[in-house]
Protein backbone atom coordinates (compact mmCIF):
# COMPACT_ATOMS: atom_id res chain seq x y z
CA UNK A 1 0.00 0.00 0.00
CA UNK A 2 1.29 3.45 -0.98
CA UNK A 3 0.30 6.61 0.91
CA UNK A 4 1.11 10.23 0.10
CA UNK A 5 0.95 13.09 2.60
CA UNK A 6 1.04 16.74 1.61
CA UNK A 7 2.45 18.48 4.69
CA UNK A 8 3.47 21.73 3.01
CA UNK A 9 2.76 24.76 5.18
CA UNK A 10 2.91 22.72 8.38
CA UNK A 11 5.57 23.38 10.99
CA UNK A 12 7.32 20.62 12.94
CA UNK A 13 6.29 18.30 14.45
CA UNK A 14 3.03 18.16 12.42
CA UNK A 15 4.51 16.48 9.28
CA UNK A 16 5.94 13.74 11.51
CA UNK A 17 2.69 13.34 13.43
CA UNK A 18 0.72 12.99 10.19
CA UNK A 19 3.15 10.34 8.95
CA UNK A 20 3.02 8.56 12.30
CA UNK A 21 -0.78 8.42 12.21
CA UNK A 22 -0.81 6.93 8.70
CA UNK A 23 1.85 4.35 9.56
CA UNK A 24 0.11 3.25 12.77
CA UNK A 25 -3.40 3.11 11.31
CA UNK A 26 -2.82 1.95 7.74
CA UNK A 27 0.57 0.17 7.80
CA UNK A 28 1.70 1.29 4.31
CA UNK A 29 4.58 -0.48 2.58
CA UNK A 30 5.64 2.80 0.97
CA UNK A 31 5.00 6.41 1.84
CA UNK A 32 5.69 9.85 0.42
CA UNK A 33 5.69 12.99 2.56
CA UNK A 34 5.92 16.40 0.90
CA UNK A 35 7.19 19.35 2.96
CA UNK A 36 8.34 22.86 2.11
CA UNK A 37 11.45 23.29 4.24
CA UNK A 38 14.72 21.43 4.63
CA UNK A 39 14.55 21.06 8.41
CA UNK A 40 11.19 19.27 8.16
CA UNK A 41 12.52 17.02 5.40
CA UNK A 42 15.43 15.89 7.59
CA UNK A 43 13.13 15.29 10.57
CA UNK A 44 10.67 13.24 8.51
CA UNK A 45 13.53 11.26 6.95
CA UNK A 46 14.89 10.38 10.39
CA UNK A 47 11.43 9.41 11.61
CA UNK A 48 10.74 7.12 8.64
CA UNK A 49 14.14 5.50 9.15
CA UNK A 50 13.24 4.81 12.80
CA UNK A 51 10.04 3.14 11.58
CA UNK A 52 11.90 0.70 9.32
CA UNK A 53 11.69 2.57 6.00
CA UNK A 54 14.49 2.93 3.48
CA UNK A 55 14.08 6.60 2.59
CA UNK A 56 15.40 9.20 0.18
CA UNK A 57 14.83 12.95 -0.07
CA UNK A 58 14.05 14.51 -3.46
CA UNK A 59 13.94 18.29 -3.85
CA UNK A 60 12.00 20.33 -6.40
CA UNK A 61 12.08 24.10 -6.04
CA UNK A 62 11.03 24.90 -2.49
CA UNK A 63 9.49 21.47 -1.93
CA UNK A 64 11.05 18.31 -0.54
CA UNK A 65 9.61 14.84 -1.04
CA UNK A 66 10.64 12.17 1.44
CA UNK A 67 9.96 8.78 -0.12
CA UNK A 68 10.14 5.71 2.08
CA UNK A 69 9.86 2.02 1.29
CA UNK A 70 9.36 -0.48 4.08
CA UNK A 71 12.29 -2.83 4.61
CA UNK A 72 11.25 -6.42 3.96
CA UNK A 73 12.06 -7.62 7.47
CA UNK A 74 9.94 -4.80 8.90
CA UNK A 75 6.79 -5.63 6.94
CA UNK A 76 4.27 -7.28 9.22
CA UNK A 77 0.62 -7.47 10.02
CA UNK A 78 0.38 -4.79 12.68
CA UNK A 79 -3.01 -6.08 13.79
CA UNK A 80 -1.31 -9.21 15.12
CA UNK A 81 1.23 -7.27 17.12
CA UNK A 82 0.59 -6.74 20.79
CA UNK A 83 1.68 -3.56 22.44
CA UNK A 84 3.22 -3.71 25.85
CA UNK A 85 1.22 -1.84 28.39
CA UNK A 86 3.07 0.43 30.74
CA UNK A 87 2.05 1.54 34.18
CA UNK A 88 4.41 4.49 34.37
CA UNK A 89 3.00 7.72 35.72
CA UNK A 90 4.64 10.62 33.91
CA UNK A 91 4.11 14.17 35.12
CA UNK A 92 5.10 17.22 33.09
CA UNK A 93 5.84 20.43 34.99
CA UNK A 94 5.41 23.51 32.78
CA UNK A 95 6.80 26.64 34.42
CA UNK A 96 6.52 29.11 31.53
CA UNK A 97 4.41 29.84 28.46
CA UNK A 98 7.61 29.71 26.38
CA UNK A 99 10.51 27.30 25.87
CA UNK A 100 14.03 28.65 26.20
CA UNK A 101 15.46 32.14 26.02
CA UNK A 102 16.54 34.46 23.24
CA UNK A 103 13.42 34.96 21.12
CA UNK A 104 10.00 35.10 22.79
CA UNK A 105 8.14 34.49 19.53
CA UNK A 106 10.13 31.34 18.84
CA UNK A 107 9.78 30.27 22.47
CA UNK A 108 5.98 30.53 22.26
CA UNK A 109 5.86 28.48 19.05
CA UNK A 110 8.07 25.80 20.59
CA UNK A 111 5.80 25.54 23.62
CA UNK A 112 2.70 25.21 21.44
CA UNK A 113 4.39 22.44 19.44
CA UNK A 114 5.53 20.72 22.64
CA UNK A 115 2.00 20.60 24.06
CA UNK A 116 0.54 19.45 20.73
CA UNK A 117 3.04 16.59 20.77
CA UNK A 118 2.48 15.54 24.41
CA UNK A 119 -0.30 13.16 23.32
CA UNK A 120 2.39 10.90 21.86
CA UNK A 121 3.36 9.87 25.40
CA UNK A 122 0.05 8.01 25.50
CA UNK A 123 -1.72 6.90 28.65
CA UNK A 124 1.54 7.06 30.62
CA UNK A 125 1.00 10.81 30.70
CA UNK A 126 -0.55 11.12 34.14
CA UNK A 127 -0.53 14.84 34.84
CA UNK A 128 0.46 18.19 33.34
CA UNK A 129 1.15 20.84 35.96
CA UNK A 130 1.15 24.54 35.12
CA UNK A 131 2.89 27.07 37.37
CA UNK A 132 4.20 30.64 37.05
CA UNK A 133 3.55 32.06 33.56
CA UNK A 134 2.80 28.53 32.36
CA UNK A 135 -0.75 29.02 33.68
CA UNK A 136 -1.40 31.42 30.78
CA UNK A 137 -1.60 28.38 28.53
CA UNK A 138 -4.78 27.26 30.30
CA UNK A 139 -6.63 30.55 29.99
CA UNK A 140 -8.92 32.27 27.51
CA UNK A 141 -7.25 32.86 24.15
CA UNK A 142 -4.59 30.15 24.55
CA UNK A 143 -3.65 28.32 21.32
CA UNK A 144 -3.49 24.96 23.09
CA UNK A 145 -6.85 24.74 24.87
CA UNK A 146 -8.18 22.15 22.41
CA UNK A 147 -4.95 20.13 22.73
CA UNK A 148 -5.16 20.16 26.52
CA UNK A 149 -8.80 19.10 26.28
CA UNK A 150 -7.78 16.10 24.16
CA UNK A 151 -5.08 15.18 26.66
CA UNK A 152 -7.66 15.24 29.43
CA UNK A 153 -10.22 13.19 27.52
CA UNK A 154 -8.19 10.72 25.45
CA UNK A 155 -5.05 10.34 27.55
CA UNK A 156 -7.05 10.59 30.79
CA UNK A 157 -4.47 13.12 31.97
CA UNK A 158 -4.86 15.39 34.99
CA UNK A 159 -4.44 19.09 34.25
CA UNK A 160 -3.36 20.96 37.39
CA UNK A 161 -3.16 24.76 37.42
CA UNK A 162 -1.53 26.75 40.22
CA UNK A 163 -4.16 28.98 41.85
CA UNK A 164 -1.59 31.34 43.36
CA UNK A 165 -0.07 31.87 39.92
CA UNK A 166 -3.45 32.51 38.29
CA UNK A 167 -4.20 35.05 40.98
CA UNK A 168 -0.80 36.74 40.54
CA UNK A 169 -1.46 37.30 36.82
CA UNK A 170 -5.12 38.27 37.44
CA UNK A 171 -6.24 35.27 35.37
CA UNK A 172 -8.28 33.36 37.94
CA UNK A 173 -11.56 34.07 36.17
CA UNK A 174 -10.11 33.41 32.71
CA UNK A 175 -8.98 29.82 33.25
CA UNK A 176 -10.70 27.56 30.74
CA UNK A 177 -9.32 24.12 31.52
CA UNK A 178 -7.78 22.21 34.39
CA UNK A 179 -8.18 22.00 38.13
CA UNK A 180 -7.14 25.04 40.13
CA UNK A 181 -4.82 23.63 42.75
CA UNK A 182 -2.28 24.48 45.44
CA UNK A 183 1.35 23.65 46.12
CA UNK A 184 0.53 20.77 48.46
CA UNK A 185 -1.45 19.00 45.73
CA UNK A 186 1.35 19.66 43.25
CA UNK A 187 3.98 18.21 45.60
CA UNK A 188 1.80 15.16 46.26
CA UNK A 189 1.34 14.60 42.53
CA UNK A 190 5.08 14.79 41.95
CA UNK A 191 5.74 12.37 44.81
CA UNK A 192 3.40 9.82 43.27
CA UNK A 193 4.90 10.18 39.78
CA UNK A 194 7.30 7.61 38.36
CA UNK A 195 8.88 10.17 36.04
CA UNK A 196 8.90 13.97 36.05
CA UNK A 197 9.63 16.19 33.05
CA UNK A 198 10.49 19.78 33.98
CA UNK A 199 10.11 22.48 31.38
Amino acid sequence: MFKEIDARGLSCPMPILKAKEIIENQNPTSIKVIVDNQAASQNVWKFLKSQGFDSVIESSGNDFAIIGKKQEESICDCETETKKESNNKISVMITSDKIGHGDDGLGSKLMVNFIKTLKEIGTDLWSVIFVNSGVKLTTEGSEVLSDLSLLKEKNRCNILVCGTCLNHFNLLDKKKIGETTNMLDIITTLQLSDKIINL
